[in-house]
């Protein structure tokens, strides 16, 4: 009797099973003897490598799991032939893989027949030009085996045949990234910028990672010159020439640009602004000024001219502060002014902060505290006082009370701010200071405990004073109670000396613990806040012998390069020595490469030489 369909279907499953047990078996017996000839290959025991993988090959299925192993075993044991057979039998079982195509084309380059191999790949790359996916896939091989050179032939061959010069830009600026071609990898920068402009912070942020030297910053700011030239209406050029002119510190060239935009876009110098804040907080007031007056004079109806006109006064402010010993009759003219600008604007938040700016003259330079303290509770009173305006000015208010000696008023201050702003730049402050408080004091293990919390903050200025401040402590407490610990308090004490003004209290401790502990570390910190004192006295003769001093004898400590800069600062500067200041600051360059204060001093340098950048150069 023939089978029923129950016996049928039963056999039908069981060869299938059984079909499928035997391809499981076989695929685990081939994995376990792939994963063996690997082993053998990782460990160079080649000859093994390749008899496995030569059995491993006659099953066509295996091909994609060793292929790259077996043909590298091939051709490091110099086995070209048996390569060039196996890559036969491979192209012709998958005749449309790319990656094996292009490992022929490899074979001739480790057979180094490089005229073979340039026919070869020209060939190649002719026919996949026209597709994206396979130039991609092609420049991606090259890459992986380190032919650069025929990686930028691929894209830019798949760019003429696509008719489009800034595909694969991204990739291309990679690629010259590797071989360290600055100049072609930042004009495929500028490309992809162009293209995906919402990336313009990606391509300033990889570009200041990437662009460390001058000569560098000034090719890509020719570069970006030539580019404006070329393509006028193009707004991405232009912003980056502000951040490229800015991370030069030439806030003119950044100037220039910023007017150019502000005017296109109509913004009443919103960038100018930007531009002068910024030249501000790099202490380059004289420029800053120029800044603030071109938007005063262009427009006097925004609220731009109400902020410049502020922050107008605040830098004349700091080049008066800067210039030693300070005139104070140029003190009171700035409180006049200060006077005037709140007197024309009325009580809003700018004038209020430049009523903070108005108490701390009237309390450090004028020695009239009581004013100072009224402005400020004024100013934390007035409804029109933000919360961070509040918050700064019960630091200033603080400060004030350490100049009085009324220490106990700072420390509720501070932790008020310290409560009120947490996580915020004013509440990192108000801490610091507390710290330094507790510093002045004595009160070391209590300060430490605030710095070693700030030395996260996310401010860097205040997390690197937290972590310059411990250091101190750390390192001159602690190791001998009886006289590191003495002459730690003694510094200490002087510091707060000096924030209270009292110079001459100061030079005498200064003086009596350079007789008392000559040898400790701390000398070099003595000397050098002896240096600034006579300093602000606008003793610069005695400034410069102690500057020299702590050079010479303590030029490898922390406070080497500090006082070499400050050498430098007071021939520019004070003494208006032009050819002093540079010989000393081109000197700083070679002493202290690496130092906080070299891009100053490189600018500090050029300037005073005269030097234009590519900006001026076409201005003027």
């Amino acid at each position: 009797m023939g089978m029923n369909i129950v016996e049928k279907s039963d056999m039908k499953f069981q060869l299938a099973f059984l079909l499928l047990f035997l391809a499981f078996n076989t695929f685990s017996q081939n994995t376990n003897e792939i994963e063996l000839a690997n082993e053998y290959y990782a460990k160079a025991e080649l000859e093994k490598a390749r008899e496995m993988y030569e059995q491993l090959a006659r099953n066509t299925q295996n091909i994609p799991y060793i292929h790259q192993n077996y043909f590298n075993v091939l051709v490091e044991l110099g086995d070209f032939s048996g390569a060039e057979s196996y890559l036969d039998k491979v192209i012709k079982r998958y005749p449309d893989n790319l990656y094996y195509q292009l490992d022929i084309g490899t074979l001739y380059v480790r057979q180094g027949d490089s005229e073979k191999a340039n026919t070869y790949f020209r060939k190649l790359i002719s026919k996949i030009k026209d597709d994206n996916y396979k130039v991609r896939i092609t420049a991606q091989y090259f890459i992986n085996k380190q032919l650069m050179d025929w990686a930028v032939i691929t894209y830019n061959e798949g760019r003429r045949a696509m008719n489009n010069d800034l595909l694969f830009s991204l990739e291309m600026a990679n690629i010259y990234r590797m071989q360290n071609q600055k100049d072609k990898m930042v004009g495929e920068y500028l490309n992809y910028v162009v293209q995906n402009p919402s990336n313009l912070n990606y391509v300033k942020n990889t570009l200041q990672n990437l662009l460390s030297e001058p000569d560098e910053l000034e090719s890509l700011e020719t570069l970006l010159y030539e580019r404006v030239q070329s393509e006028p209406g193009n707004e991405l050029y232009a912003e980056l020439l502000i951040w490229v002119n800015l991370q030069q510190k030439n806030f003119y060239g950044a100037f220039i640009q910023a007017r150019a935009l502000d005017k296109r876009a109509k913004s009443d110098g919103r960038r100018v602004l930007d531009v002068g804040l910024i030249a501000m907080r790099n202490e380059d007031y004289e420029e800053a000024i120029k800044i603030f007056d071109y938007i005063i004079k262009e427009y006097p109806g925004s609220f731009n001219f109400i902020v410049s006109r502020m922050y107008r006064i605040k830098s004349r402010e700091e080049i008066v502060k800067k210039f030693y010993p300070v005139n104070i009759d140029d003190i009171k003219a700035l409180v006049n002014d200060y006077d005037a600008f709140v007197n024309d604007i009325g009580i809003n938040t700018t004038t209020l902060e430049a009523m903070r700016n108005q108490a701390q003259l009237y309390a450090f330079y004028l020695d009239e505290k009581e004013e100072a303290i009224r402005i400020l509770n004024e100013i934390i009173k007035s409804s029109a006082a933000n919360q961070e305006l509040v918050a700064e000015s019960k630091l200033t208010l603080g400060d004030i009370y350490i100049l009085t000696g009324e220490t106990w008023e700072s420390t509720l201050l501070y932790s008020q701010v310290e409560k009120s702003m947490k996580e915020s730049k004013s509440g990192y402050e108000a801490k610091l200071r507390n710290a330094r408080l507790s510093y002045y004091k004595g009160e070391f293990d209590l300060a430490r405990d605030h710095l070693n919390i700030l030395k996260t903050a996310t401010t860097r200025e205040i997390a690197n004073d937290a972590m310059d401040l411990s250091l101190l402590i750390v390192e001159n407490t602690g190791l001998d109670a009886d006289t590191t610990n003495a002459a730690m308090k003694k510094f200490a004490a002087i510091e707060l000396l000096l924030f209270q003004n009292k110079a001459e209290s100061a030079i005498q401790q200064i003086d009596s613990m350079l007789v008392h502990f000559s040898n400790h570390t701390l000398a070099d910190e003595l000397y050098m806040q002896k240096a600034k004192i006579l300093m602000k006295a606008g003793q610069f003769d005695q400034t410069i012998t102690l500057l020299e001093k702590i050079v010479e004898e303590y030029g490898y400590d922390v406070l080497g390069d500090n006082a070499y800069y400050t050498l430098g600062k007071v021939y520019e500067e004070q003494l208006k020595n032009k050819e002093k200041a540079m010989e000393i600051y081109q000197d700083f360059l070679v002493r202290y490469p690496g130092s906080i204060f070299a891009t100053d001093a490189r600018k500090r340098f050029r300037k005073l030489r005269g030097d234009f950048s590519a900006s001026e150069k076409i201005i003027n």
